[in-house]
């Protein structure tokens, strides 16, 4: 009789827990679906989402294995201060995806998406920044974004940056070259083992706006890829790299630097076509000419970034400079030969048979090299 009792007491115990249990799975049931109805507003369904009680933004999605974040860029406007300098203004919109079930919702929501924009602060977010060449236009400006969440518990984070980026060049044979930008992207700290960066599963993971504005910048090529494994003091990191490679306009730099270049040489060779004692006129070309070389090149080379080393523009001063101090050269050599041997010079008459000159180089090179005569012998 006291088992029976015993048997009993459990069965009524075992009927209460029960009943229990259904009791909160019926009222679990009831709220969810209240919370996910077509009746609620994106809001609504956020905050609930969000309860302090069942999402923590502090830890990272529960995944089994290693958080994926897809990656895409896509290029908004490109500009360069000036034709020649190294630095390069980037504005892109970066793209970031991954999973968090935390944030999964029924399909019996009227929303296909939950805009997220007002609970940024509320939500697990990659912690992803740039390093390589790069520095903020602005920095204390607020970065623009947007923040959506699917029904399968997908987010997508998308930013808009404005980078500057400090480009790498052959100034050597500036402005033949062709600047190379790269900037990279990485967690700061979660490491390879926690969070890993691919580039996102499209044709073209970094893409070109049909807005796209250029201002002194003529992007030619671009790749995306994962930056070199390599382990640091601070650990392993996932990271992925853009480069941009950028020609110059050379154009801009036939109509500033080699054509007037070469009208100032070729003008400084008038000279050779004139009379020998023509003074004035020989010394105002020669001096005229090297001036303005001088005045043309050091307005050009003021915009160029200071250089050690002999650059393709160096070469290019250097020649043209030679070629006009030659061309004066000749003059003081010629007038200094004609005044020291006048008979060589000889006046054309009407009525007489002209009489060839002697060259000009012939002169001088007997001035300064007089022939070889050869010694009669003795007796």
């Amino acid at each position: 009789m006291e088992q029976l009792d015993k048997l009993l007491q459990a069965a009524i115990l075992f009927f209460v827990i029960l009943s229990t249990i259904n009791i909160e799975a019926l009222y679990t049931y009831g709220a969810a679906s209240d919370i996910f109805g077509e009746g609620k507003s994106d809001k609504e369904i956020l905050d609930n989402l969000l309860l302090a009680t069942r999402y923590d933004k502090r830890l990272l999605p529960p995944v089994v294995g290693t958080l994926t974040v897809n990656m895409s860029v896509l290029l908004l406007s490109l500009a360069s201060p000036d034709e020649s300098s190294l630095k390069y203004e980037v504005e892109f919109l970066l793209q970031q995806q991954w999973y968090d079930p935390r944030l999964t919702y029924s399909n019996q929501s009227k929303y296909d998406f939950l805009n997220a924009i007002h609970h940024h602060s509320d939500i697990w977010l990659p912690d992803t920044y740039f390093i390589m060449h790069g520095d903020f236009k602005d920095p204390l400006i607020p970065v623009h974004f947007a923040l959506r969440i699917y029904r399968n518990g997908t987010v997508n984070y998308l930013m808009r940056r404005h980078l500057i980026l400090s480009c790498q060049g052959r100034l050597h044979i500036f402005p033949f070259d062709d600047p190379l930008c790269s900037f990279a992207m990485e967690s700061i700290s979660y490491e390879q083992s926690a969070i890993t960066y691919v580039w996102k599963n499209d044709e073209d993971t970094l893409r070109k706006s049909p807005s796209l504005t250029t201002l002194n910048a003529y992007l030619i090529q671009n790749q995306t890829i994962a930056c070199p494994t390599k382990a640091s003091w601070r650990g392993n990191y996932s990271c992925l790299k853009v480069d941009l490679i950028f020609t110059r306009d050379r154009a801009f730099y036939f109509t500033t630097v080699f054509i007037p270049g070469i009208i100032l040489v070729t003008s400084s060779f008038i000279t050779f076509w004139l009379e020998w004692n023509a003074v004035p006129a020989r010394v105002m070309i020669g001096v005229t000419t090297m001036l303005n070389f001088f005045t043309t090149s050091n307005g050009f080379r003021s915009t160029l970034p200071v250089v050690s080393n002999l650059t393709a523009m160096n070469v290019w001063d250097g020649v043209c400079m030679c070629f006009i101090y030659a061309s004066l050269l000749e003059f003081v050599c010629v007038n200094y030969v004609g005044r020291k041997r006048p008979l060589h010079n000889v006046v054309y008459r009407p009525g007489e048979n002209p009489v060839a000159q002697v060259n000009c180089i012939f002169i001088a090179f007997s001035h300064f090299f007089p022939p070889f005569r050869k010694s009669s012998p003795a007796g």
